[in-house]
């Protein structure tokens, strides 16, 4: 089976630089879209970025210009880079994955656990 796993989510101040690490591991032919996801306490889970298989990016209007999503095909991992942090980013990240299991395989969404991340002076 498939797992996703994040890590990297901790206290920063308003301002400092977070990265965020998702690793897939199990029985994987191929990943196609990979994403994060955010949620704070009391409000709906919010797409933050996307990355394709092929690299194209997309962000929310509130991360764009400070947050950076990158992948590595080979280690089966997607990062977020979090620059410029604000209050306003604290939430649990969540690690998302359109996942193939093989070449005949459907395609299924993944999702980690998630990471707390806190933005506080």
């Amino acid at each position: 089976q498939v797992q996703l796993v994040e890590s990297g989510g901790e206290l920063v101040q308003p301002g400092g630089s977070l990265r965020l690490s998702c690793v897939a591991s199990g029985s994987i032919f191929s990943i196609n879209v990979a994403g994060w996801y955010r949620q704070a306490p009391g409000k709906e889970r919010e797409l933050v970025a996307t990355i394709s298989s092929g690299g194209s990016t997309n962000y929310a209007d509130s991360v764009k210009g400070r947050f950076i999503i990158s992948r590595d095909n080979v280690k089966n991992t997607v990062y977020l880079q979090m620059n410029s942090l604000k209050p306003e980013d604290t939430a649990v990240y969540y690690c998302n994955a359109e996942i193939f299991t093989s070449e005949l395989s459907v395609l299924l969404t993944h999702w980690g656990q998630g990471t707390q991340v806190t933005v506080s002076s």
